[in-house]
């Protein structure tokens, strides 16, 4: 595991994936000091003992937080939790706040899984399932045009203010153009995505703990 920001009150276990990806944006988004772990998925480091006392299903992320004694999985857990703590990237309005809220749900319940899924079946199954890759390509763009049109009357998903539920579906549009997931006929996802993408914490966060690479 590399360490960097030694000393930090915010531990973050995570490695270069999607859901990784949210939470080292939102760090930096933040300016919150944190230390980096880097769990190494490809060489089984999610599987050690000392990693599944963090996060018994295996999977990153996970965020410690020494001063309250918080330990948390689950990427939309950590964005909520981030936001929380310091009152940023969720508004406070409450319509505004619910949208993103909302969104954020949306994604951790539709736009991820159904992604994730396409990712296996169309790059990792040992043996291609024809019906299965029609299917998630069917329903991710289904997803990508349900937020091409809320996006075609809002500069972002829960309107004028960059949000948490943001972070959350640029970690996979992210992975999405990487990997050739075109969705460049969504005409306002592609804009929205390209608003986040040029942020300077964005652009960093993506770096973290190491640039993704295509499948």
């Amino acid at each position: 595991m590399n360490h960097l920001m030694a000393g930090s009150p915010i531990q973050l276990y995570t490695d270069s994936s999607p859901n990784g990806f949210k939470i080292t944006i939102a760090l930096e988004e933040l300016g919150l000091p944190y230390t980096l772990h880097h769990v190494r998925i490809d060489q089984g480091a999610q599987r050690e003992p000392d990693f599944l006392r963090l996060n018994p299903h295996g999977r990153i992320p996970v965020l410690v937080d020494a001063a309250p004694g918080i330990t948390l999985f689950e990427s939309a857990a950590i964005l909520l939790y981030l936001a929380e703590k310091t009152g940023r990237l969720l508004p406070s309005a409450p319509q505004a706040r619910w949208q993103a809220l909302q969104w954020l749900v949306f994604h951790a319940a539709s736009v991820g899984p159904l992604i994730g899924q396409r990712v296996h079946f169309e790059l990792f199954a040992a043996h291609p399932n024809a019906e299965a890759i029609e299917r998630y390509r069917r329903l991710t763009d289904e997803a990508f045009a349900t937020l091409d049109q809320h996006l075609a009357s809002h500069r972002f998903l829960a309107g004028d203010a960059f949000s948490i539920a943001d972070i959350a579906h640029f970690g996979w549009t992210h992975i999405a153009r990487i990997i050739d997931f075109d969705f460049s006929h969504h005409r306002h996802l592609s804009a929205w995505h390209e608003r986040v993408a040029a942020r300077p914490a964005v652009r960093k966060g993506v770096t973290l703990p190491a640039p993704a690479t295509g499948a």
